[in-house]
């Protein structure tokens, strides 16, 4: 489990395919201390399992549906990634409770730049769009952030980005046409399921009846 608070943007040092796993590597500095194998990092969101270690580098291997689902069968060598490991019981939850499971990509649409603080817009596959609310959470490319804007007939959200998350994730380098992994809250998404099938349930009920 994270938190979706990023402690380091991390240089990838290798891309390589075998028998269609992916192996990354990646250069964790100080963040890989007291690592171990089979250890879960989120990788710009997505929880990945250590499968080596080498000092301070460390490999993931992708499976298909991680790359089918996020943007790290994008990565190549000398690209940043937002590295968060996992947080212990009784560690403070700066941002909101993430699982890792990265349920899509975004793609920015827009980006507005004002004295060092940016807007961006993103659109968003619709089927994720009913757990996406005005001042929600969301965890994009693994920063827990708050919605600023959502406009549901585009399916597109839009958060603010101060300075300091500027300054200590990939956000600052995000251009239009980017895509960004998503995470939708698991407490909303469980509510607005749960209101859906009740609806269900009493609209199959009044037909019967």
């Amino acid at each position: 489990m994270f938190t979706g608070i990023v402690q380091g943007v991390c240089p990838v040092v290798s891309c390589e395919t075998h028998a269609g796993i992916a192996r990354v590597a990646v250069d964790l500095d100080d963040l890989a201390r007291g690592l171990e194998l089979g250890a879960s990092i989120a990788l710009n969101g997505a929880c990945v399992t250590a499968t080596e270690i080498d000092g301070s580098l460390v490999g993931f291997d992708l499976i298909k549906e991680t790359i089918e689902l996020s943007n790290l069968g994008e990565l190549v060598a000398g690209t940043t990634v937002n590295i968060e490991r996992s947080f212990r019981v009784g560690d403070e939850v700066g941002g909101h409770i993430l699982s890792g499971h990265v349920a899509g990509v975004a793609v920015v649409t827009h980006i507005k730049s004002d004295d060092g603080h940016r807007l961006v817009t993103m659109a968003v596959p619709r089927e994720w769009m009913a757990y996406l609310l005005l001042k929600g959470f969301v965890a994009l490319n693994g920063v827990s952030l708050t919605i600023a804007e959502v406009d549901r007939s585009a399916a597109t959200i839009a958060v603010s980005l101060i300075p300091e998350t500027l300054a200590r994730t990939t956000f600052s380098r995000v251009e239009v046409g980017d895509r960004i992994n998503l995470e939708v809250d698991s407490q909303t998404q469980a509510i607005v399921d749960t209101v859906r099938a009740v609806l269900q349930d009493e609209s199959l009920r009044q037909t019967i009846s």
